[in-house]
């Protein structure tokens, strides 16, 4: 009988000196998976908005640890601070995606502050029904009075006549927007 109180000591020390790699694979996949399949069922936004921040996160740190792997080998806490990171971003408790969305995504994408030198094929058909225009035309006039409407459509042309010649950064061919 006493070797079994000696196996069962060694056994609880196998699982705390492995809780990264036991623990990992349930905090960063398992729970991830269960609460992203109720968030999908349900019809609030902000789950919605803490799951697939955290899927993006974590194809981050996956593609982080597979460019520098070699580097990573040599960080003996790696697999501890991915473990702790993890759980923040995971535990609804601290919410930590969500928290990486409002406070660094969201601003990035409300306030890019990027040039787009890529060229775009301009689309021939651009509303692929007629009635679309008339629909979006006929729901500003009601909003905004007939005067408004003519004032953009004025404003429009002017801005095309001047596209060619000014020296803002669109320029428009026939078939590309540059």
């Amino acid at each position: 009988m006493g070797s079994g109180g000696s196996g069962f000591g060694t056994f609880l020390k196998v699982i705390v000196s492995n809780i990264d790699v036991l623990a990992g694979p349930l905090v960063s996949l398992a729970y991830p998976l269960y609460a992203s399949i109720r968030a999908i069922e349900t019809k609030s936004v902000v789950d919605d908005q803490q799951w697939l921040t955290y899927w993006i996160l974590y194809s981050m740190i996956t593609l982080f640890e597979l460019t520098f792997a070699k580097l990573i080998e040599w960080i003996p806490i790696w697999s501890y601070a991915k473990l702790i990171v993890t759980c923040w971003l995971v535990i609804p408790y601290f919410s930590g995606a969500a928290y990486v969305y409002q406070h660094y995504v969201r601003p990035f994408y409300q306030n890019p502050k990027t040039v787009n030198i890529w060229y775009v094929p301009r689309k021939k058909d651009v509303f692929s029904n007629p009635d679309d225009i008339l629909t979006a035309a006929e729901k500003y006039i009601e909003e905004n009075g007939p005067e408004a409407f003519e004032q953009i459509i004025h404003r429009s042309a002017g801005d095309r006549a001047t596209s060619y010649s000014s020296g803002s950064y669109i320029f428009s061919g026939e078939d590309y927007r540059y």
